[in-house]
């Protein structure tokens, strides 16, 4: 859509820019976190993750506390900045 910023089709589901959101303004947020917020299933969180991982939008960290698996994600700097020309076309669109 000429004139409204870069409307990017990797935000088109409410779960990706739903995570999006939750991670743009947070540093490290868990699987658990994010699941429960966004009232999802293991399946459709994993996909929507995979597919922003596959284009270099968020990271992802696996650890371990004690003896328990943590999952931890986190925005990266062309995902921020990618995810922001977006909600800046989104604004635009919605304000004209």
């Amino acid at each position: 859509m000429e004139g409204y910023g870069l409307l990017n089709k990797a935000f088109d589901s409410r779960v990706r820019l739903g995570l999006m959101s939750i991670l743009s303004v947070n540093e490290w947020v868990s699987y658990k976190e994010i699941k429960n917020l966004l009232k999802l299933s293991d399946g459709n969180l994993a996909s929507h993750v995979h597919a922003l991982e596959k284009i270099n939008f968020i990271e992802i960290k696996k650890q371990f506390i004690g003896k328990k698996p943590l999952t931890t994600y986190r925005v990266t700097k062309i995902g921020k900045n990618a995810f922001n020309e977006h909600i800046s076309g989104l604004e635009k669109l919605i304000n004209n």
